[in-house]
């Protein structure tokens, strides 16, 4: 499967970087207009199985929609953008952020690079002390984000503070804006301190039980943010 990740410069290119070293990626870069409406905007892309739009303008994302392949908008425009743009091209999706996509969709080609890429997958030991022995990323984010951080995790004791930490070095590690339309740090970080506590609580019950606490606090700070609160 090929994909392309189109942007007009300003972002995807770390992701461009991380999705091809596991898909044949190409980098096609878009044109940003000064106008804030483009009448008969000509795009010529490359043929790809999948496109990623990091695009800013909201013409510019259609006219990638309109190729009738599927597509990731890495850069969304608000529910009205995305049915306007699902009556063009029904395989089109805006997740909350890109370490959300979960392969489940309707498209097999989103499917199949959200095996590898999209909401955050562990395979955690923890010893008994709540000591987190060994951690393996089996998805991420195609930022990076999740392996850069997750490196930092083995040897360490897992407590409220520490995960905390973990989510904010996420924060650090993502390219995202701080208070994106679609990729929010924020919620990138809660995603991700959410997926570890589940990856280690199916490995180790006890220090899941130890952190229930936290993770009920932070599961109503998650929800709040993605509801817009």
């Amino acid at each position: 499967m090929k994909i392309g990740i189109v942007s007009d410069g300003k972002f995807g290119d770390r992701a461009y970087e991380i999705i091809r070293e596991r898909f044949p990626t190409e980098w096609i870069l878009a044109p940003f207009p000064q106008s804030m409406v483009v009448d008969d905007l000509e795009l010529t892309l490359p043929d790809c199985d999948l496109y990623i739009s990091y695009v800013r303008h909201p013409d510019v994302a259609l006219a990638i929609i309109e190729k009738q392949k599927p597509v990731i908008l890495g850069v969304s425009f608000g529910p009205g953008f995305l049915r306007q743009a699902k009556g063009v091209n029904e395989n089109v999706i805006a997740p909350v952020t890109m370490c959300s996509l979960e392969d489940n969709t309707w498209v097999p080609a989103i499917n199949e690079y959200a095996k590898v890429f999209g909401k955050p997958s562990f395979e955690v030991k923890v010893q008994d002390d709540g000591t987190l022995e060994s951690l393996r990323v089996i998805r991420g984010s195609p930022c990076g984000s999740t392996v850069e951080a997750s490196a930092e995790l083995p040897g360490t004791r897992l407590s409220p503070e520490q995960l905390q930490h973990y989510g904010l070095r996420i924060c650090h590690f993502c390219r995202a804006p701080r208070f994106g339309k679609t990729c929010d740090k924020e919620v990138a970080g809660l995603l991700h301190v959410r997926e570890l506590i589940r990856g280690v609580t199916a490995s180790d019950a006890a220090t899941g039980e130890r952190l229930r606490p936290f993770t009920e606090e932070m599961e109503k700070i998650l929800a709040q943010k993605i509801a817009g609160g």
